[in-house]
């Protein structure tokens, strides 16, 4: 199959890696030439470095980077069959890119997006033919993330949908079929482990180090909230936080922080800038966790109680099936367990107490329980 990657940087050349490795011919578009070299170059390094660490072959590892083209004009992916965009996240500019491509390509090519928060239904309507435009949705780094979120918008063909989601899953990724709702799976239901992280924090509960302790520690995630949204970038994670509170008419339960924007406000972005919540400066020493397990368990299980809320009205509103939404919870966070497995194991009724005494303590729509997870608690029911 001949596949077309708008956008040099790294998702986009992450996306053609994982193309090529799957035996596809890929042209990679950029209007910038230095990104284009820069791809170029940083694919052949990556390239070099799996056959040192004996993951590839030298051939395959020619082979791959044969199959990738870098081009400088649109008139290049005009015979591709997928068509996959990873540029600016702009409504406009990607309407724009949309419009263009569909005069050059044939009837019968898909036009994907890889958007993590813009409406597919929007990027659509800039086409003529809006039925064969879906979202196709990476995680970063794409070619180590296993998770592909396939986002059909109310336009799109079903013959589309399940093209895209078949070819995605030749190449060996995790797909999760998703509404065209803000956020889709991940970043909708992801928010809580950042967002009620930062209202422990800020309420003086307990400091960065102490919050991730006990997510670790307890929770057994691999990073806690704090180290991940310095890994992201505050200015990154603020920004998806903002959109998805904006999408949902401002609903309080995605509600951003002020202490991420005035962090990001001051360039304390995280380890990119050497400094978030945490300094990465040579030789600095950031302060110790308070490990007191009694302490640790009320944060975890907070935080807990938000995601699987999260996790629970996401199959209330059929954003997803309750197998897709674990499965993207936990390939494409690296959770440590699906939020509704989690549901299950523990019993819908322990996040629905803990829920409904945070919202009698603070009287916010917040904390308000979903109405699945009381149905669930009430009739004792499972998800699986």
């Amino acid at each position: 199959m001949n596949i077309g990657i708008i956008g040099a940087g790294s998702m986009g050349s992450g996306i053609a890696q994982v193309a090529a490795t799957a035996g596809e011919e890929v042209m990679v578009f950029d209007t910038n030439a230095a990104s284009l070299d820069k791809a170029s170059a940083s694919l052949t390094k990556i390239m070099n470095r799996l056959v040192e660490k004996e993951r590839v072959t030298r051939k395959e590892a020619d082979d791959i980077l044969g199959r990738i083209t870098f081009v400088d004009s649109l008139d290049y992916l005009e015979n591709s069959e997928l068509v996959i965009e990873a540029i600016i996240e702009n409504l406009e500019v990607k309407q724009s890119v949309f419009s263009q491509l569909e005069e050059l390509v044939s009837d019968i090519c898909i036009i994907a997006s890889n958007t993590s928060s813009l409406s597919i239904a929007s990027i659509s309507s800039a086409c003529k033919n809006p039925e064969r435009v879906i979202g196709i949705h990476f995680f970063n780094p794409a070619p180590l993330m296993k998770l592909v979120e396939i986002i059909p918008s109310i336009s799109t063909d079903q013959e589309v949908t399940d093209k895209a989601k078949a070819t995605i899953d030749s190449w060996k990724k995790v797909t999760a079929l998703v509404k065209d709702t803000p956020g889709f799976i991940v970043n909708r239901v992801a928010r809580p482990f950042y967002g009620e992280a930062l209202r422990i924090y800020e309420e003086g509960i307990a400091d960065f180090a102490t919050i991730d302790w006990a997510m670790k520690e307890i929770g057994g995630f691999r990073m806690g909230p704090f180290e991940l949204m310095d890994y992201i970038g505050n200015d990154v994670n603020y920004t998806v936080t903002e959109t998805v509170f904006t999408a949902f008419y401002f609903d309080p339960r995605y509600k951003p922080s002020f202490t991420q924007k005035r962090f990001s406000e001051a360039g304390r972005l995280g380890r990119k800038t050497g400094r978030g919540f945490y300094n990465y400066g040579e030789g600095t020493t950031n302060p110790e966790p308070n490990k007191d397990m009694d302490l640790g368990k009320k944060i975890f299980e907070r935080i807990q109680a938000m995601l699987i809320n999260e996790a629970v009205d996401a199959v209330f509103w059929q954003v997803a099936s309750a197998q897709d939404i674990d499965l993207a919870m936990r390939f494409g966070t690296n959770y440590p367990k699906g939020l509704l497995a989690w549901c299950d194991e523990i019993g819908a009724n322990k996040p629905l107490t803990i829920l409904e005494n945070l919202y009698q303590t603070y009287g916010e729509d917040r904390y308000r329980p979903s109405s699945l997870l009381r149905k669930m608690a009430k009739e004792n029911a499972s998800f699986f």
